[in-house]
């Protein structure tokens, strides 16, 4: 998914005219570029594996009719980069296709590219040589192709330009005698443009023909950024699947190995003891009441963040059509996210005809990190400080404030599952869960200063834990556990969450699922298949056992259902762990023998 921007004039203008919109389309993704521009000798297109930013100091116009690009996250089509160039048809796409194949199938011509937006430009090239409008044209493209498409296609040689989007990722406004074009309405605000509106229905712009087509590549990256999932090998074999020998709970399934568990004389655990039903909503009528001062009229008027997983996909269903507001995605990507989430993301979103804003974490600098924590934690593991190699994400919460002043909206919709609560991540480092704490008056800034205590304690034994990645795991903690966070509410407070139910819904948008599990919690996260194999291994148990057992608790399933769903959920998914280690520059083997060899609890 990428950031487009353009400015298209009667006049010349100079290069430094479109800076505003290039730094803002920076913040979905700086991975690669691309920029398409008019000069006397015809179009030419420059294409880099670098930052936007970057590739406008390099190009050498200094004014210009036409100029329009891409900043880009890179998604599928690893080694093509937009703009896409096919038979004199030049698109640059925001979004992701998700049926690439069934296109193809239909088509007349043949593939030539690994990139999903290629497919954009082989159908209007089709149907051009068919004597078909422009305006029909994309008409067909919006027919055939599923998944989110926010478009500026080109054609020189019939001087036409077509903006297009299914999902409203797309504002054009003007000034003066030009019009500009940004994926987000933000950028032409601060450009002060003119009756800016989203685009939706096909807006053609007309311009002077040219014949010519240069294009330009350059490459400096030497490996991809983003590794493929794997095919089985025989390196799988390394993963071990052991079932533990462990008392647990007759009433749940949590094991004897879970942190801070003890057993009455009936064998229940002082988890279900001292449980609260937590999946029990409050009247919906409640929650149209709270949002009603915050609706607008065929106006965007709520956030939702958005991961591409499953609740948030539910609660995005459940926005749109039940609650019937008028919403605007936020996802965060911090390098951790799957192309599988990525493409859910493009579904729901194409779908509902929801904009998604994305901000996208410097995606190289983010494995990075999570390299040398990683190196850090296999010199000296310890179950309580696995929490680390996700802690990268946590800047999710500080750019939900950056989407809500860009925007103008405050309210902001959640759809966070009640029962995923994993009080064992920090119990391994010596928490108690909230039901064991001896002091009524300890506040979450006591908390907080606890867990940073015993977190340094463990650190100390690594000293690869003290590198240039403690910023950013802290600042990344203060947003999600002291910045104040208001004008927010939780979807599941008021719809309970039901899984089958939730399965069945997602199925009607043709949900994708993984290929390494059946099930379908945490599967566009490039992290959990790792982290999940870690405690299993070395304690007998995973987060599908805290999440089954809170769903036995809830009358949800019995405990039979959940003891046979997490002996299959807690096999190893090799395809996703090795994704996982391939993204951060870690050995598969090197990582999986350290595992193996750590004692176990059990």
């Amino acid at each position: 998914m990428c950031g487009i921007f353009g400015i298209i004039s009667k006049n010349e203008f100079s290069k430094q005219a479109i800076t505003k919109l290039v730094r803002q389309a920076r913040q979905r993704g700086k991975d690669s570029s691309g920029l398409v521009y008019i000069t006397d000798t015809g179009v030419l297109i420059k294409r880099a594996d670098y930052d936007i930013v970057k590739l406008l100091k390099q190009t050498p116009v200094s004014t210009t009719r036409l100029l329009m690009g891409h900043s880009r996250l890179v998604t599928n089509g690893l080694l093509d980069n937009q703009p896409v160039v096919r038979d004199g048809v030049i698109v640059i796409h925001n979004g992701i296709i998700v049926n690439e194949q069934e296109i193809w199938d239909g088509l007349t011509t043949t593939r030539r590219m690994e990139i999903d937006t290629e497919t954009i430009a082989a159908v209007a090239n089709e149907f051009l040589s068919k004597g078909f409008s422009i305006e029909k044209c994309v008409d067909e493209i919006l027919q055939r192709c599923k998944g989110i498409m926010a478009c500026a296609m080109y054609i020189p040689t019939l001087g036409k330009i077509v903006l297009f989007s299914n999902n409203g990722s797309l504002y054009l406004g003007k000034k003066g005698d030009a019009y500009y074009f940004a994926s987000e309405r933000f950028p032409l605000t601060l450009e002060e443009c003119k009756g800016v509106k989203q685009i939706k229905k096909p807006f053609v712009i007309d311009l002077e023909k040219v014949e010519n087509i240069e294009i330009e590549d350059k490459r400096a990256r030497n490996s991809n950024l983003i590794p493929e999932i794997p095919s089985l090998s025989s390196e799988e074999k390394i993963l071990k699947f052991e079932i533990p020998n462990v008392q647990r709970c007759t009433r749940c399934i949590l094991p004897s190995t879970m942190p801070f568990i003890h057993f009455d004389k009936d064998g229940v655990c002082n988890y279900c003891l001292n449980y609260t039903l937590r999946n029990v909503p409050k009247p919906k009528e409640q929650l149209f009441d709270l949002v009603k001062p915050y609706r607008r009229e065929n106006e965007i008027d709520c956030i939702v963040p958005f991961s591409g997983g499953r609740d948030s996909c539910y609660a995005l269903h459940l926005i749109v059509n039940e609650l019937k507001m008028n919403p605007v995605t936020y996802t965060y990507d911090w390098g951790m996210v799957t192309d599988l989430g990525r493409r859910n993301i493009s579904r729901m979103c194409a779908e509902l005809g929801v904009e998604n804003i994305i901000v996208a974490a410097d995606i190289e600098q983010k494995r990075r990190y999570i390299h040398m924590n990683l190196k850090a934690w296999l010199h000296s593991p310890h179950l309580g400080m696995i929490s680390i190699l996700t802690a990268g994400d946590k800047h999710f919460f500080r750019h939900i404030e950056t989407i809500k002043k860009q925007t103008g909206i405050n309210l902001n919709l959640w759809g966070v599952n009640p029962l995923e609560v994993t009080h064992f991540k920090a119990g391994f480092l010596g928490v108690p869960p909230d039901f064991e704490e001896k002091h009524v008056y300890s506040n979450g800034a006591m908390k907080q200063m606890r867990y940073q205590f015993l977190r340094l304690k463990a650190m100390s034994k690594s000293i690869g834990y003290f590198n240039t990645s403690i910023w950013d795991t802290l600042s990344g903690e203060y947003y999600r556990s002291f910045h104040q966070k208001k004008d927010y509410y939780h979807i599941f407070d008021y719809w309970r969450w039901e899984e089958k139910i939730i399965d069945n819904t997602l199925a009607q948008y043709d949900w994708e699922k993984a290929v390494d599990t059946n099930t379908t919690w945490r599967i566009g996260d490039g992290t959990a298949a790792f982290y999940n194999y870690i405690y299993y291994t070395v304690a007998g148990f995973s987060e599908h056992d805290t999440f089954r057992s809170n769903q036995i608790r809830e009358g949800d399933i019995s405990r039979d259902e959940a003891l046979e769903l997490v002996h299959d959920e807690n096999r190893p998914r090799y395809q996703n762990i090795k994704w996982y280690l391939d993204a951060v520059g870690i050995d598969f083997s090197e990582a999986i023998g350290v595992v193996n060899k750590i004692p176990r609890i059990y």
